[in-house]
């Protein structure tokens, strides 16, 4: 699968473990930073590259850290088709697949450590999407609801 990467400044430390996992995995994987915490990097910038990545086919799902998650998830849900959500346990991690076909799994790193984050990324890039009638039906009325919000 190809996975995109996106850290901010406080998210980075996380980083090695999410490549290694990534790699890991045979995971191809779309790196776009950061890889410091020297010079501040803002959430919603990283959140706009990862989603832009995904929308334009450049990627197939992404792995966005903060230091809490909660920006990144907020940011990246504002673009159209991204479906992002921090989990910070397994089974959200591929429940948010399996029913909501989360494609962003977004992390916290001042709020799990690095085998956690390993384990979130292995679950959420493992898991499927369901398909089934009532999943695609709830979709279809995100999908509408991001329509709507966004021509008005």
């Amino acid at each position: 699968m190809i996975v995109a990467v996106a850290f901010d400044h406080r998210g980075v430390h996380l980083r090695e473990q999410v490549l290694e996992t990534l790699a890991a995995g045979g995971h191809e994987i779309v790196d776009l930073g950061t890889d410091t915490d020297a010079v501040r990097i803002d959430y919603p910038d990283k959140a706009r590259e990862l989603g832009e990545a995904i929308q334009g086919g450049g990627a197939e799902r992404g792995v966005l850290v903060c230091g809490s998650g909660v920006g990144a998830a907020v940011a990246a849900s504002k673009m159209r088709g991204i479906r992002a959500a921090i989990c910070h346990d397994a089974y959200s991690a591929h429940q948010g697949v399996e029913h909501d076909d989360m494609n962003v799994l977004c992390l916290g790193s001042e709020v799990i450590g690095p085998s956690l984050a390993a384990e979130l990324v292995r679950t959420f890039l493992g898991a499927r999407f369901d398909g089934g009638d009532r999943y695609v039906e709830r979709l279809r009325k995100v999908e509408a609801m991001e329509r709507q919000m966004s021509d008005g």
